[in-house]
């Protein structure tokens, strides 16, 4: 494989995909390597439709194999909120994270469960083929805070019978158990075979 388009601005996220996808393709590029700007408005009901969504305009715009994903926080308590407004539940994860802790408040840890969700659609538009894979993470949101490393809900996001954050651990170790690099692995399965 050569060169593939990863339809985010979101550099965290890139380096997540790019790290767990090294050596699959040569060249990364992101919405923010193009002079022209793609503006996809994520008004789908579904994760999947907006992952679509944003596969097909980016990889028709640039003619080139494009990777899209669609991912959210779903909070039991909070009958699966933020879920598939994760992104807009605040104006920056700083914001985000803090809201989610406000609307948990006086809710106890055990009742706290939570999953993330990723689906990645895979799109080729000279074939007009577009694939998609599936990963989930279950655990539990904190209390507080923990390091701020990673990005997003990370912070929060406290793994089952580890005592640890997404935040705490290496992007190394956060591909192997995440959401997305579930959903990576299954498409660098795909991409193998």
């Amino acid at each position: 494989m050569d060169v593939i388009v990863v339809a985010t601005a979101n550099k965290g996220k890139l380096e997540e995909i790019r790290q767990y996808l090294a050596g699959t393709f040569t060249t990364f590029l992101s919405l923010t390597d193009f002079d022209e700007s793609v503006e996809v408005i994520e008004d789908r009901p579904t994760y999947y439709e907006n992952a679509w969504k944003k596969a097909r305009k980016v990889g028709n715009r640039f003619g080139m194999a494009t990777l899209a994903d669609d991912s959210g926080l779903e909070v039991e308590a909070l009958h699966r909120s933020p879920g598939i407004r994760s992104a807009r539940y605040g104006s920056n994860d700083r914001e985000r994270v803090d809201r989610l802790l406000a609307e948990l408040a006086g809710v106890p840890f055990e009742a706290r469960a939570a999953r993330f969700k990723a689906y990645l659609v895979y799109y080729l538009p000279r074939l007009g083929q577009t694939f998609m894979f599936y990963g989930e993470l279950r655990g539990y949101i904190g209390l507080e805070r923990r390091r701020d490393g990673g990005f997003g809900y990370d912070p929060v996001f406290m793994l089952p019978g580890s005592g640890r954050a997404l935040s705490e651990l290496s992007l190394e170790e956060k591909n192997l158990i995440s959401h997305r690099g579930r959903a990576l692995a299954r498409f660098k399965k795909f991409l193998s075979a």
